[in-house]
């Protein structure tokens, strides 16, 4: 069994509704189920800032399956909730995004997952859901998410 952290984001729609359904979408997953979920909080967005503030929190998970097999699915549960992923889209305006943070103490670094999310502690809506979940988390290579935290002050 492997404990997985995603991060989720939305700021087009009903977004604390299109959150919950994505959070209880991921339960539904055979070989998924959702330890924990953080508060959810309003944040300003970052790279394209002309848009709508997002919505943000984090869930806990624990999981049987494979690390690709995992991405997979919770690319699945975006495309059902309206994320369309393109080449040209980053940072601008979704209905949903999940982002997998974390999957047990797993580092790996290829072409289309790289874990942990490389941005994960330079952000604080990022850091802030996981610091709810279990402040003295430890990132692989990174150190602990309240003294990420801490440092972002």
């Amino acid at each position: 069994m492997a404990r997985a952290y995603v991060g989720l984001g939305a700021n087009l729609g009903d977004r604390e509704r299109t959150l919950r359904l994505a959070i209880e979408r991921m339960g539904e997953i055979a070989g998924v189920d959702v330890v924990a979920e953080s508060s959810l909080r309003e944040t300003d967005p970052v790279g394209v800032v002309d848009q709508p503030r997002f919505l943000n929190g984090a869930v806990e998970l624990e999981t049987t399956l494979p690390v690709y097999q995992f991405l997979a699915a919770l690319l699945e549960v975006e495309r059902g909730l309206g994320r369309i992923r393109s080449e040209g889209e980053r940072w601008g305006p979704r209905a949903i995004d999940l982002d997998l943070l974390l999957y047990d103490d797993l580092v790996l670094a290829e072409p289309g997952l790289v874990v942990p999310h490389p941005r994960l502690r330079e952000r604080r809506f990022v850091l802030e859901p996981l610091a709810d979940l279990d402040p003295d988390l430890e990132i692989p290579g990174h150190g602990r998410v309240s003294v990420l935290l801490a440092e972002l002050d």
